[in-house]
């Protein structure tokens, strides 16, 4: 259930996608193909956070500041395990540093090797979770990206990611 980022980088890195769960910069498979839906969803939980924060105010009478840990929230929680969700890659890349001559991702899977072009893959999305489950048959993970739209054919069961 692991990913390795090799090749031509400065840090090579092992990826845990098991734990993108509690990471803030994951978004909703339906976040990112279907924003429309989101925002409606979001205007109504926006309201009612205002509404809270409101009362929270008049009834303590103190400065409120954000949690420097957040916890997760009933609705976050029920969120988790009913949800998709994708990681942007290219923190990770830049992270791991890949040498300014790399222009190739090559995409080890269980059914073989995908060559993409690295600029294209910075782009993409990894799904790693699907319904409130991590991906055991054929991932750990999935390649999406945003402007081919939900209904492409995803690149399934990525183990392995060799910059060259």
């Amino acid at each position: 259930m692991i990913v390795q980022i090799q090749g031509n980088v400065k840090f090579p890195i092992t990826l845990d996608p098991t734990v993108w769960i509690f990471d803030d910069r994951k978004q909703s498979f339906e976040e990112v193909f279907h924003p429309e839906s989101v925002e409606q969803d979001n205007e109504a939980e926006e309201e009612l956070k205002r509404k809270s924060q409101r009362f929270d105010r008049e009834v303590y009478q103190q400065k409120l500041n954000p949690p420097v840990n957040k916890s997760l929230h009933r609705k976050e929680k029920e969120r988790i395990l009913t949800e998709s969700f994708m990681m942007p890659i290219k923190p990770f890349i830049h992270t791991s540093e890949p040498d300014p001559s790399v222009s190739k991702a090559v995409l080890i899977t269980e059914n073989g090797e995908h060559t993409l072009q690295a600029d294209r893959f910075a782009e993409g999305l990894l799904l790693f979770s699907k319904d409130g489950k991590p991906l055991k048959e054929d991932g750990p993970v999935h390649l999406y990206f945003t402007d081919e739209g939900d209904q492409q054919e995803p690149i399934k069961g990525i183990r392995k990611i060799i910059f060259q």
